[in-house]
């Protein structure tokens, strides 16, 4: 038997609170309400989408992706984010919402779509290697805050 295909659509403020579980299930904690702000400020934005997975109307995931422009690289697209509930993991529903992110890269006319994944995250590593991504290089991210 066939895994559910999960409905794709733009996140709606409604979802926030989803969101915000999801983003926390992947190590990223942030209150529903500042999921609610950042995903308003990201709406009003036309060089982003976010995308969330559906089963049964419960939100199982969601992705970000959006314009990215570098002097080193060039303009493209990059996958700013994907989680996908602990419980419906390995049901294909990442691979819908990522192949829902690269749709929206070639709408825009953008000629890649790059993905940063966190080095000790294999089996993540695993899954994009499966659906054609290609390791391009590992970098530190440094960060000050203030």
């Amino acid at each position: 038997m066939q895994p559910e295909r999960p409905l794709i659509r733009p996140a709606a403020i409604e979802d926030a609170d989803r969101l915000a579980d999801l983003s926390g299930q992947l190590g990223y904690p942030a209150s529903p309400a500042e999921i609610l702000d950042r995903l308003r400020r990201i709406a009003a934005r036309e060089d982003q989408q976010v995308l969330v997975a559906l089963l049964q109307g419960q939100v199982v995931g969601w992705a970000q992706v959006g314009r990215a422009l570098s002097l080193e690289s060039g303009l493209q697209a990059e996958l700013l984010g994907l989680v996908v509930d602990e419980a419906h993991r390995g049901r294909g529903i990442g691979q819908v919402l990522v192949a829902e992110a690269e749709g929206w890269a070639q709408a825009q006319g953008l000629p890649a779509l790059r993905v940063r994944c966190n080095v000790l995250r294999e089996a993540t590593h695993r899954f994009y290697r499966r659906l054609g991504y290609n390791e391009a290089k590992r970098q530190v991210v440094f960060r000050k805050t203030w």
